[in-house]
């Protein structure tokens, strides 16, 4: 027992964090038309004709009980006309045939409504996660906006493809059947409809606790997706350190979770079903009893014929099928509802780096840098970067040292205006970057990171991602000035090779070779690389600062490294402490001022020693 509760315990503290809450909130009725206005390029296509076809079969249903009924009985039996008979029963061939059609084309066309619908709503939310701020990434996981894209978008398949349709559907034979009960006999019609007072004040009950649990299947379905992505993704680091037994308990925690609110929530959903069959018998029995009373008392004496009785039947069977659809309609709206507030939510996010109205293109680049008195933090507790002032000459190659959080990637990320400064400007070549669009910007920079990434795909395809229309020829000559070409010409299909997800094929020198690669294909005028020697060998690395010393000429470059090794050429060093410059100057200077710069150059020779 205090294992389990051991493990309840870890597994709420590893979703603390977590973006997903359970909110209570009234059904959101302008959010529906939000989600309806997806509809609107195809109000001239395929919502017409569905929408046609869809009145007439319901005409035809609606039609048919009343020739059962009335002619059926009151004329072609009372009468015993035979020659009345073959003319209903074509009729109500040729009714119910047209109702087939208008029912395939009634299917046929919500279905493609639907996917399009679908298409442009998962295409609208990826667009638009797209051009988010690093911020939103932040704090959200990737499984999690997966969920969003996928799971979410997906829940509301069923309700444009057949639930809107049949939700217009059932109303029109809902009123249709109202009506029709109440000109054939008011009385009888009256007694029946007595009890959907009642039905809709217990149904209304039902709702908010309905909605809820729905909700909560939606956030558990989230973080069992975010685990799952986070579980793939680590599988090497959870086999390394033997951690599969206890990955597999906390998934079991996970599912668990996901198990109990699809319970709760089917079970809160199917109450709704027994109670329409409920209100069904009840509304069948009245038909009999009241029915049977009018029948008996006679026409004369403003009783009812046999042919309404029978058309009553008819009628009362048909009333509770569309509410009882409507209720699971309605339980189908909740699930849409909850998916669409975490659809809409993402969708609401706005970036916090974007372009100025009068924003202009950055003329290309020279390449100098400058930062003016700049105070960045990433949130209110911890200020990353603490008034910092330097300036970069065009085509000088400089490098950040200091330890691990002492700001030297935040430098790189306001460079390229990943985020925004606190306080102070960014200049390049005397342009403040929040003045300029970033894709004017950001064209003109090259990144490379320590983790690099590398897409599905093959080789060249991902080395081109840097400049997609680059030839067959300029994408090898790259590869062939970081290195790269010689591992290339050794696997079996070259440059066509498959490198499977996240290059797993490759060991994590080449990948950082073929992101070498990719990064100078795109001739950036300024060039980062951020801890990107890191993953290299001693041989590799000595190939790629022979590439680099051809490549970084009329370039700017900013290094950021661990390994001091591989700056000692840099014409100028900043060497950062806590958000603040503590010194710079080249590894010359630096040395002989023996101070900070000086203190990790020794650190690093003794540890080396010591191996």
């Amino acid at each position: 027992m205090a294992n389990k509760k051991t493990h309840e315990n870890r597994h709420l503290k590893r979703f603390y964090y977590t973006v997903d809450h359970a909110v209570e909130k009234p059904f959101n009725w302008q959010q529906m038309w939000r989600l309806l206005r997806y509809l609107k390029p195809y109000s001239k296509t395929y919502l017409p004709g569905a929408f046609i076809a869809m009145m007439v079969s319901t005409a035809v249903r609606l039609i048919v009980p009343i020739l059962i009924g009335k002619v059926a009985f009151d004329i072609v039996i009372a009468h015993e006309d035979t020659t009345m008979l073959t003319y209903m029963v074509i009729g109500i061939g040729l009714l119910y045939l047209l109702s087939y059609i208008g029912n395939a084309f009634r299917i046929k066309w919500v279905n493609i409504l639907g996917q399009n619908v679908i298409y442009d709503l998962r295409q609208h939310l990826f667009s638009h996660i797209q051009r988010l701020s690093h911020r939103f990434f932040d704090s959200r996981s990737g499984g999690s906006i997966i969920v969003r894209i996928m799971n979410d978008t997906n829940s509301l398949q069923e309700l444009f493809t057949n639930g809107i349709i049949n939700l217009l559907m059932d109303i029109v034979t809902l009123i249709g059947i109202i009506v029709i009960l109440l000109v054939l006999s008011p009385k009888l019609a009256l007694a029946i409809m007595v009890i959907l007072p009642i039905m809709f004040y217990i149904s209304t009950k039902l709702r908010r606790n309905i909605r809820r649990s729905w909700q909560d299947v939606r956030i558990q379905q989230s973080r069992m997706n975010s685990h799952l992505n986070e579980s793939i993704q680590g599988i090497r680091i959870t086999q390394s350190f033997s951690q599969e037994t206890a990955n597999e308990e906390y998934f079991d925690g996970v599912n668990t979770d996901n198990f109990k609110s699809w319970r709760i929530a089917t079970k809160k959903s199917a109450m709704f079903g027994p109670f329409v069959e409920m209100s069904n018998a009840l509304g069948t029995i009245i038909l009999i009893a009241y029915g049977a009373y009018l029948i008996l008392l006679g026409e004369a004496n403003g009783g009812i014929a046999i042919g309404t009785f029978v058309s009553f039947g008819f009628y009362v069977g048909m009333f509770w099928e569309p509410i009882s659809r409507l209720g699971q309609m309605y339980n189908q709206l909740l699930m849409a509802m909850s998916a669409s507030e975490r659809i809409f939510e993402f969708l609401d996010e706005e970036p916090n780096v974007v372009d100025k109205r009068d924003g202009v293109d950055l003329p290309e680049m020279k390449g100098h840098i400058a930062f003016d008195h700049v105070k960045f933090s990433y949130d209110t507790e911890r200020t990353a970067l603490h008034d910092i002032s330097l300036s970069i000459q065009a085509g000088q190659t400089v490098a950040l040292v200091g330890h691990t959080g002492s700001g030297k990637s935040t430098i790189a990320n306001l460079i390229s205006r990943f985020y925004d400064p606190t306080k102070g400007a960014v200049k390049i070549d005397g342009h403040d970057v929040r003045d300029v669009r970033l894709q004017s910007l950001r064209s003109q920079i090259s990144v490379v990171l320590q983790d690099t990434f590398i897409f599905s795909g093959n080789i060249m395809e991902n080395i081109r991602f840097g400049r997609p229309d680059a030839t067959d020829e300029e994408v090898m000559e790259a590869a062939k000035v970081v290195g790269a070409d010689d591992f290339i010409q050794r696997l079996a299909n070259g440059y066509e090779t498959e490198v499977e997800e996240r290059g797993n094929i490759l060991s994590a020198g080449e990948r950082q070779l073929l992101s070498f690669a990719r990064a100078l294909l795109a001739d950036p005028k300024i060039l980062i690389l951020d801890e990107a020697t890191a993953s290299i060998d001693t041989e590799t690395e000595v190939k790629i600062q022979t590439a680099l010393k051809r490549l970084l000429k009329g370039r700017t470059a900013i290094m950021i490294a661990h390994r001091l090794s591989t700056i000692r050429e840099s014409d100028n060093i900043f060497v950062l402490e806590n958000g603040k410059i503590l010194e710079n100057g080249n590894h010359d200077e630096l040395m002989n001022q023996q101070g900070e710069y000086f203190e990790l150059v020794k650190s690093q020779f003794q540890m080396l020693d010591a191996m």
